[in-house]
């Protein structure tokens, strides 16, 4: 997912308070999309995609869909998929992610999605036209997508956003209050570099203790040893890993002395692919259900949460 050489991201926000408000702003931008040869990607619920296929006629069998449901189910793993459909051809993108049911965390999460999008697809030769029903997305995604999308559909048209901020430095409300303390029994162990497949196994064990079993476990221990490893090689060279049961999952906990992270987007952007370090944090928000992270008086706290199915 690193940005290559071509045209730029066209990353673009459009509001729109009715279903035949949506219909009417992505009707044109798809035909005009389908009429210079670029592929098509529609993700949106049921009834609006009935709305474009009715209005498209013949054209639409030449757009691809997706449910969102199954699309926008875990903000790193839908930024790969944004990624991988769109390399290497023109491509329109139009979505609307699910706001209905997530949590106060889930929705900062699906937010910063929206601001990485600008890094991650960067030189990707792709047009991405992210649709908010006003009626119903949260006060506070509407709110940020005009900080996470450099582009504004309004009343005239197509204009730059005066509230853009680079994905670098998108600060969301919480993202610098300290990691709230575990409630109940707490496991706790610590690491260096000869105790790594201790530690794996101590994990291991916790995991299935818990109820987490097949991939699941053996994703949570991948993360803990990536982590783990990174704090051997690039922090203090040893560390603590905390181990908790939530409502509905396992938290590991792996914190280090080493000092705070240089990266401004710690494990939302691939390493190089030549590289064979840093890839620690990008597999981990892979592969965890969400990715929590402190730097704070010289302690790095990576807090990683996985739930049990």
């Amino acid at each position: 997912m690193r940005p290559d050489s071509g045209e730029p991201l066209e990353h673009v926000a459009v509001p729109y308070g009715s279903d035949e408000g949506f219909r009417n702003l992505a009707v044109p931008r798809i035909r005009q999309a389908l009429a210079d040869r670029r592929q098509v990607l529609v993700v949106a619920r049921a009834a609006l995609r009935g709305l474009l296929a009715e209005a498209l006629g013949d054209d639409h069998d030449r757009v691809d869909e997706r449910d969102p449901e199954s699309w926008y189910t875990h903000p790193q793993r839908t930024l790969a998929t944004c990624h991988d459909y769109a390399q290497g051809r023109r491509t329109l993108l139009v979505g609307e992610p699910l706001w209905a049911g997530r949590s106060e965390i889930e929705t900062r999460e699906w937010i910063r999605y929206e601001s990485v999008i600008n890094t991650a697809l960067a030189g990707v030769h792709a047009t991405a036209l992210c649709f908010y029903d006003v009626r119903t997305a949260p006060e506070i995604a509407l709110r940020h997508a005009r900080m996470t999308h450099p582009l504004l559909y309004g009343e005239t048209g197509r204009l730059p956003s005066p509230h853009f901020v680079r994905p670098d430095r998108l600060v969301l409300n919480g993202d610098r209050a300290p990691l709230p303390e575990p409630a109940g029994e707490v496991r706790a162990t610590r690491f260096t570099a000869r105790s790594l497949k201790e530690l794996r196994d101590t994990v291991t064990g916790y995991a299935h203790s818990a109820g987490m079993t097949g991939d699941l476990a053996a994703s949570l221990v991948l993360s803990v040893s990536e982590i783990a490893a990174n704090s051997i090689e690039h922090g203090a060279g040893h560390g603590q890993v905390r181990m908790w049961t939530s409502g509905t999952g396992v938290v590991c906990e792996i914190s280090d002395s080493g000092g705070p992270l240089e990266d401004p987007l710690p494990g939302y952007i691939p390493p190089e692919p030549e590289s064979l370090r840093g890839y620690g944090l990008w597999i981990s928000r892979q592969l965890c259900d969400l990715v929590e992270l402190r730097s704070q008086d010289g302690m790095v706290r990576v807090r990683l949460h996985m739930r049990l199915h």
